[in-house]
């Protein structure tokens, strides 16, 4: 018999490497009540890797390199510990955990996904032969209990695209994760700072932010954070477009909330998004966005003309920045408000605390 009357979760993440969903998966595993939940973190990389300090929760590092060569070390912890409820992050890792579903009945299985998969697939690498896991991988969604969206775009592809039951679907916005400081300085930078924070790769559209950017016809200073696959690429392009004494590239920080607090536009190129954290963080400090238009929560951020704007064609994106310097009226608190009220962490950590009994209840 259960000893121990609270919810027992594991929280599953491949690594703790610098990402939007380790931020906040590991956040939520350690802001739930502890008094309801017996939380567990289990991570399947390597604890020297790890980018967050986890504290008043377990902690299982499986020391693997990757989910594939995991898969039996977590499979093992899973039948040891019996969890109540499983939670999981990323596509890969959700096909897995949606694998092990089957053999553990007594346990409920929520996946966390991150983006718009329906979109992301088009940046895919295509092959000529699907193997039985990536066939498996189409139709994991199933097998959950439940699966966390994290903007109503992203459910509605769900949706579409995807053979799951409606009642599986849930929206859950991501936190505020920091105590982010509305910035004090009010003018505008002198030559104007641009920011984007984002990995160098084909979905995050750098190329088309700085194609809009060749033609801004005055003086700015752009700063990139972010590693990625495409680094060679985007620097290639920079360079041949004689643009490289106006950028600063950081490929990783933990200073993003002073980046951004030093910044004065923040540029989204992104094709899709999940529910971009970059995003909420630059807004939080002050700093207002200029997106162009994709699914994945952009349009439930960005109210145009209080925090930002949405744009849909690299010439409307080249247009607003050259207008930046005459039409520059955004108010810091403003823009700070606009998202500290939606997305506070007690209001999001109680949704996932709601979810979790509501599982738990109907097991």
């Amino acid at each position: 018999m259960k000893s121990d009357k609270r919810i027992s979760v594991i929280f599953v993440l491949p690594n703790l490497l610098p990402g939007g969903a380790e931020r906040v998966m590991s956040y939520i595993a350690q802001k739930i009540d502890s008094s309801k939940f017996n939380t567990t973190l289990v991570v399947i990389g390597y604890s020297k890797d790890a980018s967050y300090n986890i504290k008043g929760i377990n902690l299982v590092f499986l020391e693997k390199p990757n989910v594939s060569s995991g898969a039996f070390a977590l499979f093992k912890f899973l039948k040891k510990t019996k969890p109540d409820i499983t939670i999981s992050a990323i596509g890969h890792l959700n096909t897995l955990m949606a694998i092990f579903s089957i053999f553990f009945r007594k346990t409920k299985f929520i996946a966390r996904e991150v983006n718009v998969l329906s979109v992301l697939s088009q940046f895919a690498m295509e092959r000529n032969k699907k193997t039985l896991f990536e066939t498996f991988s189409s139709k994991r969604f199933r097998y959950f209990d439940k699966v966390i969206c994290q903007s109503k775009d992203m459910l509605e592809d769900f949706k579409r695209n995807f053979d799951i039951e409606d009642s599986k679907l849930v929206v859950i916005n991501n936190p505020i994760t920091d105590n982010f400081k509305v910035k004090e300085r009010r003018e505008v930078n002198k030559p104007i700072r641009f920011i984007t924070v984002a990995r160098l790769d084909g979905e995050k559209g750098h190329g088309r932010i700085l194609e809009a950017l060749v033609k801004v016809k005055f003086d700015f200073h752009y700063t990139i954070i972010g590693k990625g696959s495409l680094k060679d690429e985007i620097f290639s392009f920079i360079d041949k477009s004689n643009l490289s004494e106006k950028i600063s590239y950081v490929p990783y920080t933990k200073e993003v909330s002073k980046y951004l607090s030093e910044s004065d536009l923040y540029l989204q190129g992104s094709y899709t998004e999940g529910f971009p954290n970059s995003i909420i963080e630059s807004c939080i400090v002050g700093t207002p966005i200029l997106a162009y238009d994709a699914p994945g929560g952009l349009n439930e951020i960005i109210y145009p003309d209080i925090n930002g704007k949405i744009v849909t064609s690299v010439e409307q994106f080249t247009e607003a920045l050259n207008s930046i310097n005459s039409d520059y009226n955004f108010d810091c608190n403003e823009v700070s408000k606009s998202v500290s009220e939606r997305y506070d962490s007690g209001t999001i950590v109680k949704k996932y605390e709601g979810l979790f009994i509501k599982v738990y209840n109907n097991a």
